[in-house]
């Protein structure tokens, strides 16, 4: 009761949350702040549970589904209702430790189970994980899930690889079929390309950038990017653009998607995580976590152009577009 009493003590409610909102994870703070873009303004944090790392909003904008890590400690997916403002019951996810990567698809949350070697879906209307898939592959952080639900995509740190899970009406293989990529090293963050035709991979410990081609499961290149600890990558709205975010340096490296030659290193702090790009394409917001702060890029001039304060050890963030 008293835990109860303190986590909701956390919350701090303002104003009411506008129809585009951006959600920023404190992992020190166990909270998730939803932040009015117009103005940069913080309108309220709400609590999240313990060591959160990502957060993803539903398609209609009214629920956030956040998820507790804790590398196999916890098995958990807060939810937070937008429109409230508030904390709703926990998601319990039983034998399916370390959630982490999550997308929202097809009205349902998808995540990864690190500590499984599994993803999973959960549907918020009947309250139930509905899809469970192994990976069979060690550290199993990101995922990636197409708008028709005929393909999922993970990063698998451990293991180096790409795992593409292909929705086939083949006999004896369960509706699924997987194909494992080999990349790099510690590969973890990856963004298909708005188009749908590759999908570029940040390898941490070797510090280069697997392009695969969607189509046909392949790498088609690898480049020498030099971004050791390369934590997240993200394409921006027009494809042009590819941003690298890594906890081991003070820059956030941009790529030209066409050319695949580096466009420009900004200095942001000491590190970086999360990354997330304004649906607009003007802004894009990288999470300092070791400094506190987002910073925020102008995607027309590749500067600086402020800082957001949401919470200590900003980590994942997410759109919430209210329909």
């Amino acid at each position: 009761m008293l835990l109860l009493t303190l986590l909701t003590a956390v919350v701090v409610h303002a104003e009411g949350t506008p129809s585009k909102a951006l959600l920023v994870l404190s992992k020190a703070e166990r909270t998730v702040a939803i932040v009015d873009p117009s103005n940069l303004k913080v309108l309220a944090r709400v609590p999240v549970g313990p060591d959160p790392h990502e957060v993803i909003a539903s398609s209609d904008g009214k629920l956030a589904f956040v998820s507790n890590y804790g590398g196999g400690a916890y098995n958990t997916l807060a939810v937070i209702d937008l429109v409230e403002q508030k904390a709703l019951p926990s998601v319990d996810l039983g034998a399916l430790r370390a959630p982490h990567g999550l997308m929202f698809a097809g009205g349902k949350a998808w995540f990864t189970a690190e500590a499984a070697k599994a993803i999973g879906s959960y549907d918020p209307v009947t309250k139930k994980v509905d899809l469970v898939l192994g990976t069979g592959q060690n550290g199993t952080h990101m995922i990636f899930v197409t708008d028709d639900l005929k393909r999922i995509v993970t990063s698998n740190i451990g293991s180096g690889t790409m795992t593409f899970i292909d929705k086939t009406s083949g006999p004896g293989q369960g509706g699924w079929e997987q194909t494992v990529v080999p990349v790099g090293r510690r590969a973890e963050g990856f963004d298909v390309s708005p188009d749908g035709k590759e999908l570029w991979a940040a390898n941490a410990q070797d510090g280069t950038i697997s392009i695969v081609d969607m189509a046909t499961k392949k790498v088609t290149q690898t480049l020498s990017a030099n971004v050791e600890g390369a934590n997240r990558l993200k394409f921006t709205p027009d494809g042009k653009m590819v941003f690298v975010s890594t906890l081991r340096g003070t820059d956030v490296s941009i790529f030209d998607a066409a050319t695949r030659a580096v466009k420009k290193r900004v200095n942001i702090g000491h590190g970086a995580a999360g990354i997330q790009m304004q649906p607009d394409g003007a802004r894009v917001f990288v999470a300092c976590t070791p400094d506190g702060y987002v910073a925020i890029l102008d995607l027309k001039s590749l500067e600086v152009s402020g800082r957001l304060d949401a919470g200590k050890q900003p980590d994942g963030m997410a759109w919430a577009v209210r329909q």
